[in-house]
């Protein structure tokens, strides 16, 4: 909805300063759900009242001297206010671990209402989200922290040290690399966020995988989607009831691999120069939205599955991904330089059988760069898409029939859904 200021001008909602501490009062509540919930010292209405006067000292400090002051001496006051829940709760024999999150919690909720007071809305939204998901999963993030081997920890202290220190060493803006002009930046940044990925979803399958073959089939793919059609291919062969539930796990691995490389081509094309690769939305999501609902039509999703996964909290294996990342987007740029886009879609095509995230990154870089277009780029995320869907079902073909029917008939109804949607929107 739009207002008039007193001028006659539209103006954002969120640009009114009463909107924006509306807005912070209602993080602040929000975000002291789960000590409300946890019965903790400080409940909804301290987290509320905190973000609203955190909003209304930043409106202040933007007008006066004196509200500067009092934005100041409010975070000192929120500091205190935590030392002392800490020390209380040292003393009454609790403990102290649990006052200071709340603490710390208190002054994250100050921030979000500084942040939103002065403009910064959906910074702010996102502190307070990620504040509460950190609060709401305590029990899930200690128990994966206290099951990492010591191996694993290092892999992953090694892995950031790596992502976050090269990251700044590597040129800004755009180089000529494989005779193309790329940006060193990006590259590396798509190469840390798959690794990334694989990670998260690496710790989501060790928590939840209990939970279901939804949780197994869909976060184990984004991880391993090889280790999840291995898996239910055991299942299936050493078992018949199981087949239904088995080709369900593959359906959604394909589901999770379709969208991770819409994710990549979209978000790596919104903060360029060129215009957003819209083109893969519809015929990706298409992909994705058929392999779930296929999945959730006939299978189980209660079924449980344990997943064998190898740990990617491993150096050897983001660097492994790198160096393929590279070897793909020379084999594009060349072919796309001596055979134009025939050349880029042969690659694309080849590139997915063994890793579609990477001539998905590819084929985005090379759009980044201007060296294709938005049409030559889409088509190659689609065909390496479409190249991982049939190494799934390739992979299926040493499973019993009934499997081996299934897999390959859902694979080609989705791949060709796909294909009719990508034509569909081409037309519009």
């Amino acid at each position: 909805m739009v207002v008039t200021g007193a001028e006659g001008m539209a103006t954002d909602p969120l640009s009114v300063p009463v909107v924006r501490l509306a807005l912070a009062a209602a993080l602040g509540l929000f975000l002291g759900l789960e000590r409300e919930w946890s019965d903790k010292s400080a409940g909804i209405r301290t987290f509320s009242l905190t973000s609203l006067v955190g909003a209304v000292f930043t409106l202040l400090a933007s007008e006066t001297a004196v509200g500067e002051a009092l934005l100041a001496v409010g975070g000192v006051l929120v500091v205190v206010q935590g030392v002392l829940l800490a020390v209380r709760g040292l003393r009454e024999g609790g403990d102290g671990s649990l006052s200071l999150t709340t603490a710390v919690s208190l002054l994250a909720a100050y921030g979000v209402g500084a942040l939103v007071a002065a403009g910064y809305v959906v910074e702010g939204v996102t502190v307070a989200v990620v504040s509460s998901a950190l609060l709401v999963l305590k029990r899930e993030l200690h128990s994966f922290a206290g099951d990492l081997s010591r191996t694993e920890l290092r892999s992953m202290t090694e892995f950031a040290i790596l992502a976050f220190v090269v990251y700044p060493v590597l040129p800004a803006g755009e180089r000529v690399v494989f005779g193309v002009p790329l940006e060193p930046r990006v590259a590396w940044l798509m190469v840390v966020t798959v690794a990334g990925i694989g990670m998260v979803n690496y710790a989501l399958v060790r928590t939840y995988g209990g939970r279901g073959i939804a949780v197994t089939g869909f976060f184990g793919g984004l991880a391993s989607s090889t280790a999840v059609v291995g898996t239910m291919l055991d299942h299936a062969t050493d078992r018949a009831e199981s087949v239904s539930y088995a080709v369900a796990g593959v359906l959604l691995a394909d589901a999770a691999m379709a969208l991770r490389n819409l994710a990549i081509a979209v978000a790596f094309t919104a903060a360029g120069d060129a215009p957003v690769l819209v083109g893969v939305v519809a015929p990706l999501g298409a992909l994705a939205v058929g392999a779930v609902a296929v999945a959730a039509a006939t299978a189980d999703w209660r079924a449980e599955v344990d997943l064998a996964l190898d740990s990617p909290f491993s150096l050897r294996n983001a660097l492994a991904f790198g160096a393929a990342f590279l070897l793909i987007l020379a084999v594009s740029s060349v072919a796309q330089i001596r055979f134009g886009t025939a050349g880029l879609y042969a690659s694309a095509a080849a590139s997915g059988l063994v890793s579609s995230a990477g001539a998905t990154t590819s084929a985005v870089l090379l759009y980044r760069g201007g060296t294709v277009g938005a049409e030559a780029a889409t088509v190659a995320v689609l065909l390496a898409t479409v190249s991982s869907v049939a190494v799934k079902a390739a992979l299926a073909v040493a499973g019993p029939r009934a499997f081996v029917r299934r897999v390959a008939a859902y694979s080609l109804a989705l791949v060709a859904v796909s294909g009719v949607v990508a034509a569909a929107a081409t037309m519009l």
